[in-house]
């Protein structure tokens, strides 16, 4: 690894991490810059590009400077974004191959067209049956390599758009299966009621950072809800695991927090 890693840099106070950590020229790194993230909530992976990107320039006294992400993260999405800079920029699509690791939680009972918290809810399931040993069970059954269809709110490209272009606007779009193995798939926790508590669900410690500020609007939090983890290859979709997981229940699911919390070597320090 030629690159220089840039360990934890934090999305607040970008400026004084970068003073305390690299100096002023931007020689000193000539393969470049390799700055692993804690996406917050919210954010698009674009957005957090942006700031590093106006920071570093700001640092270097630089008008250009190359900077990208190595692998998208949702905006209702947390955890590890890697930001790559100068050269390292060609080694974004290598980082970006490497296997992750997520934390997700997963209400059942109720679908939405995002699959997630982006969209409200379009129909609800029976979720009376679903049992802790049942969804331990189906659980095991996703591990290996199997088809996995995307999100239709996703940023796969169609014809020179993104999934999301065609389902904001109401147009039908067929997206073709991906080949992906999920590694590993553990049940960290389960609820028969997803409980409400101020402006977020109650979830399990390893999603505490997570604030879904708009589940109180489309959910009862009477609905049973499993916190998963899960080690997959590129191209997994949580959400669409979290579609599927609900079938396989003769129900109904939907991500109420999900987080990146591995990719490849790369793990968000706070979770070492």
């Amino acid at each position: 690894m030629g690159y220089y890693l840039l360990e934890g840099c934090p999305t607040d106070g970008i400026s004084e991490f970068l003073e305390s950590h690299l100096s002023h020229n931007v020689e000193d790194y000539p393969e470049g810059i390799v700055m692993p993230i804690d996406k917050p909530y919210r954010w698009t992976s674009a957005d957090v590009v942006r700031k590093c990107k106006f920071q570093l320039q700001k640092h270097f006294g630089l008008r250009k400077m190359k900077v990208g992400h190595a692998g998208t993260l949702d905006p209702l999405a947390t955890g590890l974004l890697i930001v790559c800079v100068g050269k390292a920029t060609k080694i974004a699509e290598e980082l970006q191959a490497h296997e992750k690791e997520y934390v997700a939680t997963v209400e059942f009972g109720a679908t939405t067209p995002s699959f997630d918290l982006e969209q409200p809810i379009d129909s609800f399931f029976p979720y009376e049956h679903i049992t802790e040993r049942k969804v331990r069970d189906a659980l095991k059954e996703f591990q290996g390599e199997q088809d996995q269809v995307p999100p239709i709110f996703s940023a796969k490209v169609i014809n020179g758009l993104r999934a999301y272009e065609y389902a904001r606007c109401g147009e039908p779009v067929e997206l073709k299966k991906n080949r992906i193995t999920i590694y590993d798939i553990e049940l960290l926790g389960f609820t028969e009621n997803n409980i409400m508590e101020d402006d977020g669900f109650v979830v399990g410690d390893e999603v505490r950072t997570v604030k879904n500020y708009h589940t109180s609007h489309i959910s009862d939090g009477k609905r049973p809800a499993a916190t998963i983890k899960v080690r997959c290859s590129k191209g997994t979709y949580i959400r669409s695991l979290a579609r599927d997981l609900g079938l396989s229940l003769d129900s109904g699911a939907y991500l109420t927090a999900l987080r990146r919390t591995a990719s490849g070597n790369f793990r968000i320090p706070t979770e070492r």
